[in-house]
């Protein structure tokens, strides 16, 4: 099992609103806990390890980044964030030899198209929800992207 199809499980389990499953083939066991069980509402695979080992024990935490001056913080308050709607590939044009779907300046309206991302070798059109100017984009071009992962942050006034 790769980590695509992992990912599709995870994308499927999270949209199936049960809040655990546990999967277990010959080489591989894996369990996904949804954010029923959890009150931050993430999908995470807890355990990935080949049949007949010992799980190992779970990595340190990284450390938290260290906190952004008050006065950064307050500016980007009063900017939206786009997230990923879906796990994939973020590609900011629709094909290498056309230009980006958005720069930072451009004002969008809702309905816009921001990007692509492909998820198992489909393109999705990912269209802001919100009308504004784009302040930054988050994500780098041809980067994987996860769930809920902030791509753009759009101020609304």
């Amino acid at each position: 099992m790769d980590i695509k199809e992992i990912q599709s499980l995870i994308k499927f389990v999270a949209k199936s609103g049960a809040s655990e499953v546990k999967l277990e083939m010959e080489d591989i066991k894996i369990t996904i806990r949804t954010g029923a069980l959890n009150s931050g509402g993430e999908t995470t695979i807890l355990q990935q390890i080949p049949m007949g080992q010992a799980p190992m024990a779970p990595a340190a935490a990284a450390p938290a980044p260290a906190a952004a001056p008050a006065k950064e913080a307050s500016k980007e308050d009063k900017y939206i964030t786009i997230k990923s709607p879906i796990i994939g590939t973020f590609y900011r044009k629709p094909s290498p030899d056309k230009p980006v779907f958005v720069e930072v300046g451009d004002t969008i309206g809702q309905g816009d198209v921001l990007c692509v991302i492909e998820a198992m070798k489909l393109f999705n059109d990912i269209e802001s929800e919100v009308s504004g100017k784009i302040v930054k984009v988050l994500v780098d071009d041809s980067s994987p992207v996860e769930f809920d992962q902030p791509l753009f942050l759009v101020d609304p006034s």
